[in-house]
């Protein structure tokens, strides 16, 4: 018996370990994960803007929101993201939950009703230290 650490697992490897995790969590939960993206076109179906993530046990898990550079402060991100909570409390979902940089866009989610529900401290970037702010929101009641 060892242990191997690896940054290039066997993809078989890899999915072995996701797999098993997803059976255990088959005992607990229901497997309702459905995928949910918001894509933002121009008029030649270039894409401007987009959201991507899940929805599953009553929650939207957003992944990455993001616009074109210069799109930016339009309010097109506004609108992807109430396009992609709409559509997951069509789903049956009741909270939102994500997370964002300290670069990124932490005001940005805090101005659309999210809450800051965890604070992870100290990643080291380019260009000093950053902070991962932990979000939620309910998106009923």
């Amino acid at each position: 018996m060892h242990i191997e650490v690896t940054e290039t697992p066997n993809a078989a490897d890899e999915e072995l370990i996701a797999t098993q995790v997803r059976a255990h969590n088959r005992a607990h939960t229901e497997n309702a994960f459905r995928t949910l993206c918001v894509f933002l076109r121009s008029d030649g179906g270039t894409i401007l803007g987009g959201l991507t993530g899940k929805t599953y046990w009553e929650y939207l898990d957003v992944y990455f929101l993001w616009v074109a550079p210069e799109h930016r402060g339009t309010g097109l991100a506004s609108k992807i993201l109430a396009a992609a909570e709409s559509e997951a409390m069509q789903r049956g979902c009741r909270h939102s939950l994500l997370n964002t940089f300290s670069f990124q866009a932490p005001r940005f989610y805090l101005k659309a009703g999210y809450e800051e529900v965890g604070l992870a401290q100290g990643y080291r970037g380019i260009d000093g230290l950053h902070d991962r702010h932990y979000m939620h929101k309910p998106l009923v009641g």
